[in-house]
């Protein structure tokens, strides 16, 4: 006997319905960092752009952050936990393998029985599951997805670090992904390079940390020059391939928001793109400093919240990091 198999009803479109941000509560100056690394305020804001960064105290973390933004984002999105089906938390610095912190979220914001996992996307970890909450959205299988980017990467750091450590700083960005009558998040475009893995990387992994105890406690690093070139003139055309993929040119963009890992970059890929002179450009890295998944929708959240940017607008987002890995997407503003 043949059997017919139901499939979810899928929907025609998607959108972000809503979004929240938590910063870590302390405010760490250019002047605090300079020692360690011998450096100083100006070299830090020439090099990078940043003259603060946000950073969460011992007691707070992951979960923590992602639990503040996500109700935040439920609060704009005008929906209650319950109606979240779905969970996906994207972290690279969430000290537990299992259970998912994804899991754990969901049952804290009383979303339970939501599905719940985890994604591991460095610093594009929020377009990727925001790719991943528009594909689960448009088949039928969600029909509310809960998006966050949270990172606690002071506990990552090494003080006398020049590449990257100073750069860092912790919070938490979340959206609410449902069902929309029109377009609003165009195809993703993503991929990944792991021949050029070694560029942003931890010293060394945890099983090297269990079998000689005089590694210490692993921290990040990356090779600054490298990055900075790949970021600058490779990582434009995947933005450009995400226009192209949603129909849209550079006359379209209300709002360019970058991955936020260094003010020069972000400048050059605006260049690159050819963005019109009144686009408006996410520039939290310059408060918030980098943190990794969670610095696209933080800097969302900020031109929103500061009137920069407004529900409507269509923004151009990519993330990318350590992998190496990028993912972009256009979306409308919720």
């Amino acid at each position: 006997m043949t059997v017919q198999l139901k499939q979810a009803e899928p929907v025609a479109f998607s959108r972000i319905l809503g979004i929240g941000a938590e910063r870590g509560e302390n405010v760490v100056t250019n002047d605090d960092i300079a020692g360690p690394i011998d450096s100083s305020d100006e070299w830090i804001r020439q090099r990078t752009g940043i003259v603060t960064r946000r950073r969460a105290g011992a007691d707070r973390d992951v979960i923590d952050l992602a639990e503040a933004a996500s109700l935040k984002a439920l609060a704009a999105a005008g929906l209650t936990p319950d109606q979240i089906d779905t969970v996906i938390v994207s972290t690279v610095t969430y000290f537990a393998q299992t259970p998912s912190a994804a899991a754990i979220l969901a049952d804290r914001i009383g979303a339970n029985p939501a599905a719940s996992f985890d994604i591991s996307a460095a610093c594009a970890g929020y377009c990727y599951a925001i790719g991943q909450a528009d594909a689960l959205v448009r088949s039928g299988t969600a029909r509310h997805v809960l998006v966050v980017g949270a990172e606690k990467l002071s506990d990552f750091i090494d003080p006398t670090d020049r590449s990257i450590s100073f750069l860092l700083g912790d919070g938490a960005g979340a959206a609410v992904v449902g069902p929309s009558d029109t377009p609003g998040i165009g195809p993703t475009v993503w991929g990944s390079d792991g021949s050029k893995a070694t560029t942003i990387r931890q010293t060394h992994a945890w099983s090297q940390l269990r079998e000689d105890p005089s590694l210490g406690w692993p921290t990040l690093r990356q090779d600054g020059p490298t990055v900075f070139k790949w970021a600058s003139f490779q990582v434009g055309k995947f933005a450009q391939e995400a226009m192209d993929a949603a129909g849209v040119g550079p006359q379209d963009i209300d709002v360019f928001v970058p991955h936020q890992a260094n003010m020069r970059i972000i400048d050059q890929m605006v260049k690159q793109l050819k963005l019109p002179e009144d686009v408006v450009v996410g520039r939290d890295i310059a408060d918030t400093g980098n943190t990794s998944a969670a610095s696209v929708p933080l800097a969302i959240e900020r031109l929103l919240a500061e009137g920069q940017a407004k529900s409507g607008d269509v923004a151009l987002q990519i993330g990318f990091g350590a992998g190496l890995v990028y993912a972009a997407q256009v979306v409308v503003l919720p």
